[in-house]
């Protein structure tokens, strides 16, 4: 069983946090283990350095060796100068970024067959998939995950085993479980509760590995690094405690379609790769026809580590799949996101595409780059952003990419 502590309505203080982590970790008979601590990028949210040195503190003397890895996915590696403001951590603590792009990194620890795959993909994927992970994660004893769960558009809700598959996995199975959420597409599955077909993909996965798993799984109050919740056990049970209280607090519920969605989107995101969170948890609001803006001056290029996004551009799902002879040799994983960036829509060979709705960047990327790539272009410097707000068509959303909005239906 997982133990938590605060709920929805909570903020926990640091003092509380600390000796929760503490006890959790000191009671968890890590003696004389080596242990692979697994956090995320700095695209997510969160108190690591508080969190790490309550982890340090548990440890010390105890564990024969701690590693920290950076779960990436297939993000850029982070800087070491970015990780030491990000993490933290002790000297005493080696820090690695997942590297995802070096074979020698990387181990299988089995596969999933294809008849399982076509059973947990409910028919949509029906091949079998290597399960390759960072050799991280069977060189140690134990291995124990510290990230928060947040609306996720792959996945349903992130957090747990995600941050084994695909945090810290090799591309193959990174690009099969994406391109499984776009499939099902973004705006069905994102804030999605409960075991999705791709949760329950990567649940399999991570059960092939041979380490004891372990979770410390946070609920981050939006746009700070102040926690609501936390919960520790396995990742199963770790990550459906926090899962509840993300529904509760990373939801919010409008009463109405709105004609235009501006999203804000910070500095922790910097290439529309990660960016794109502002749009598709913005995307259930807009109403057919709407616009969404994604105004971010500071993010200057597409994908830096997924350059083919430039070459393929931004379509809905039915745009790859009906013309898969065209698209199949390309990673799903770049499909994937440019389904993300593009949402919901239709395709056929007389009508062509037709996206419901329009969207929009106002980035620091150029004119012509961003047509070429099939998204509309405004100059960020010409975006008033009082008149935004003061318009009751034009929904804006500051710090966008956590919070997941949505219409409330009315029976």
């Amino acid at each position: 069983m997982s133990e938590t502590i605060g709920g929805p309505t909570d903020t926990l203080d640091d003092a509380a946090v600390r000796d929760f982590v503490r006890r959790s970790v000191e009671s968890a008979g890590l003696d004389g283990r080596s242990v692979c601590v697994i956090v995320p990028d700095a695209t997510r949210s969160g108190p690591l350095p508080l969190l790490l040195d309550a982890i340090g503190d548990a440890l010390d003397g105890k564990a024969t060796r701690i590693t920290v890895l950076v779960a990436l996915g297939t993000h850029a590696a982070m800087t070491p100068d970015h990780l030491e403001r990000h993490l933290g951590v002790r000297k005493n603590i080696e820090v690695r970024n997942h590297e995802w792009w070096d074979p020698a990194r990387l181990t299988s620890v089995g596969a999933i067959g294809a008849e399982r795959v076509a059973e947990l993909s409910e028919g949509r994927l029906t091949e079998p998939i290597d399960v390759v992970v960072n050799r991280a994660v069977v060189e140690h004893d134990v291995c124990l995950v510290v990230g928060p769960v947040f609306p996720h558009e792959v996945v349903g809700f992130s957090g747990g085993n995600k941050y084994f598959v695909p945090g810290v996995a090799g591309q193959e199975i990174i690009d099969f479980s994406h391109w499984l959420g776009a499939l099902i597409t973004s705006s069905e599955i994102i804030g999605t509760r409960g075991i999705t077909p791709v949760r329950a993909l990567i649940d399999d996965a991570a059960g092939l590995i041979p380490t004891r798993r372990l979770a410390l799984c946070l609920v981050v109050e939006s746009g700070t690094k102040r926690l609501h919740a936390a919960s520790f056990g396995t990742p199963e049970q770790a990550w459906a405690a926090c899962a509840d209280v993300s529904a509760e607090v990373h939801v919010r519920y409008l009463p109405r379609p709105m004609r235009r969605v501006l999203s804000l989107v910070g500095e922790k995101y910097d290439d529309m790769w990660t960016g794109a969170k502002g749009f598709y948890k913005v995307e259930p609001v807009v109403a057919d026809g709407g616009e969404v803006i994604i105004y971010a001056p500071h993010i200057t290029e597409i994908a830096s580590t997924h350059p083919a996004i430039q070459e393929i551009g931004y379509h809905c799902r039915d745009y790859f799949v009906k013309q898969w002879d065209r698209f199949s040799r390309y990673h799903w994983g770049d499909l994937a996101h440019s389904t993300h960036l593009r949402g919901a829509g239709t395709w056929d060979p007389v009508e062509g595409e037709k996206d419901r709705v329009t969207v929009t960047l106002a980035t620091g990327i150029s004119e012509a780059d961003v047509r070429a790539v099939n998204l509309n272009y405004l100059d960020p410097a010409s975006i008033d952003l009082a008149a935004y707000e003061t318009d009751p068509d034009t929904l804006v959303v500051p710090d966008a990419g956590e919070v997941l909005f949505r219409l409330r239906h009315h029976d």
